[in-house]
């Protein structure tokens, strides 16, 4: 099964400082929507992991949460895409969980539902921590420089196999090349 897991916020839409808390205030990055149609025809199982501590800290809830996926699987879908599964932490830093990234616990619900090792699958973030989540399971961690991606490159701390490119589509245009 070729399997892929992509972050939200940065990475298929625009992140915000304050958080996305509305469907209004999802907005795709330019060319995701095509590029996660790539994805769906090329085969791939299309999976995301993203925290959400927007939940816990009360900004939103699970009906806007719902409202705010339901638009993103419909772009997805009007492009000719398919996401497969959202799998999501709705805590804060504070709250100690074991599935808030950088920690794996959304990675090792993703082995246990689609019964699979993730070594060297894709896992695409903006984010140190979510390039630590999947280097830490052998998944292969690549830096989309959109939403915090710049910056967290700058930083000079990325996992010694990260791929760096300039957006999903880039991205997505390496992978299918190598399938």
């Amino acid at each position: 099964m070729k399997l892929i897991i992509l972050d939200h916020n940065g990475v298929i839409n625009q992140s915000s400082e304050t958080f996305i808390k509305t469907p209004s205030e999802w907005q795709p990055i330019p060319g995701s929507m095509e590029a996660i149609a790539r994805l769906t025809h090329s085969g791939y199982r299309i999976v995301t992991a993203t925290n959400q501590s927007g939940i816990g800290r009360g900004l939103l809830d699970m009906v806007t949460f719902n409202a705010i996926n339901d638009k993103m699987y419909k772009a997805v879908a009007q492009a000719g895409g398919r996401i497969d599964s959202i799998f999501f932490c709705p805590h804060t830093g504070t709250d100690k969980c074991n599935c808030r990234k950088p920690k794996t616990g959304m990675f090792v619900e993703i082995m246990q539902r689609y019964g699979t090792e993730l070594k060297n699958v894709p896992a695409i973030g903006d984010a140190l921590r979510d390039l630590q989540a999947a280097e830490a399971v052998g998944a292969l961690p690549i830096l989309l420089l959109t939403g915090k991606g710049t910056i967290t490159q700058e930083q000079n701390e990325l996992p010694p196999r990260t791929l760096v490119f300039d957006d999903l589509s880039a991205a997505v245009d390496a992978i299918v090349r190598q399938a």
